[in-house]
Order: structure tokens, then sequence, then C-alpha cells
């Protein structure tokens, strides 16, 4: 099964990593054949100014350009991984966000939404 694992918060909160946290997270990542998993692909995502929303709406396609100052929380990266259950995926998750706090310390504030990616059919 491939999960989908969004990181959210206070964009202010968002920027380059820090070299311990980034320490952190490969050596999560080298531990999840332990349990079956891999992680497929992941990434950091620029600041909302940088991009743009597109929306349908009545017919209308609209285009309006960041910053999303009106967002409570924003999605600053994301990690696609393959694991064997959604239990599999919850418990990734929490070790991922602990070692968010226990390297940025216990005022660090976001959330982790996890997702399963639906398996289409193959075109052929």
């Amino acid at each position: 099964m491939r999960f989908m694992m969004l990181v959210k918060g206070d964009e202010k909160t968002f920027g380059p990593p820090d070299p311990r946290l980034m320490a952190a997270i490969d050596k999560l990542t080298a531990e999840l054949p332990r349990v079956g998993g891999k992680l497929l692909e992941a990434g950091g995502l620029m600041p909302s100014a940088m991009g743009g929303k597109v929306k349908a709406s009545r017919g209308k396609v609209t285009f309006t350009d960041g910053p999303f100052s009106e967002a409570k929380e924003l999605i600053g990266g994301y990690a696609i991984l393959s694991l064997p259950s959604k239990q599999a995926a919850i418990e990734e998750g929490k070790r991922f966000m602990q070692a968010h706090i226990d390297v940025l310390g216990p005022s660090y504030n976001a959330e982790l939404e996890i997702r399963q990616l639906m398996d289409l059919p193959e075109q052929g």
C-alpha cells in the first residue's frame, strides 16, 4: 500500500530544515525496511508566495497568486511511502513527528496528515 504523508503547519515556521532534523529523518528512512516499508518520494515545498491557486467555481476557472495569508495551515512538505498497512503508516507517522519534537523541542507545533493513495488500473 502507498501512503502520502503531508506535514501541515504555520508557514512562518517553515524553511530550510535543521541539519539535525534531516539526520533524524534519514535514520527513520533507513529503518523503514524493518516494517516492510520503503520511502518512494519526499520533498519540501517553497513558500506560498512563490505559488498560486487555480479554482473552479460556478463554471469559471480563476487563478490567484500567493501568498495565502488567510490559510491557517499550509502544507510544508510531503512523503510517499510504501507500507504494509494503515497501522504501519500511523506508527511511522508518529515516529516522524516525534523526531521533530526530539530535535526542535516541545514547542514544535504541526500536523501530519496520512492518506492512502488510490491504486488506479494500469493504462496499456
